[in-house]
């Protein structure tokens, strides 16, 4: 018996989407990511982009548990300089740029290298209920 090498070429992708109203952002990162890397299918190979597609939509709508919506924060660096960083709290981002969140928890889950780039160039988030991919003909994911 022969050892099957997935080539990327070979790849069937689909479109996925996710709406991720009412959802936690954890549990909707994780499954996101799982998705984008291909870990559910049986062509998986940790070298390999073999994932599909994934949209989400509803981003301004996603929860956090446990109170972190007031205690959460992000850290920026603004400039080079020694002080001139800064902490934007959830509540912040989450009114002016909701998609950067989900997008952000979500490149947490993907390995921070070239194949996670190129895994990241597949992900669409959208603030509203609405995108751009009807003629993609995305198939629902239920969490």
């Amino acid at each position: 018996m022969k050892t099957y090498v997935t080539k990327s070429a070979e790849v069937d992708r689909k479109w996925i989407l996710i709406d991720a109203e009412g959802k936690v952002l954890g549990r909707l990162a994780a499954e996101a990511a799982s998705i984008l890397r291909g870990k559910k299918k049986p062509i998986f190979q940790p070298n390999v982009d073999a994932g599909d597609y994934v949209i989400v939509i509803n981003a301004e709508k996603v929860i956090l548990t446990a109170g972190k919506e007031d205690k959460k924060s992000y850290f920026v660096v603004s400039t080079g300089y020694v002080g001139h960083n800064k902490h934007l709290a959830f509540k912040d981002v989450k009114s002016k740029h909701p998609e950067r969140i989900v997008e952000r928890a979500i490149k947490g889950m993907i390995p921070h290298n070239a194949l996670g780039r190129q895994v990241m160039r597949k992900l669409r988030v959208y603030a509203g209920p609405t995108h751009e991919h009807q003629a993609q003909k995305p198939e629902v994911y239920s969490l």
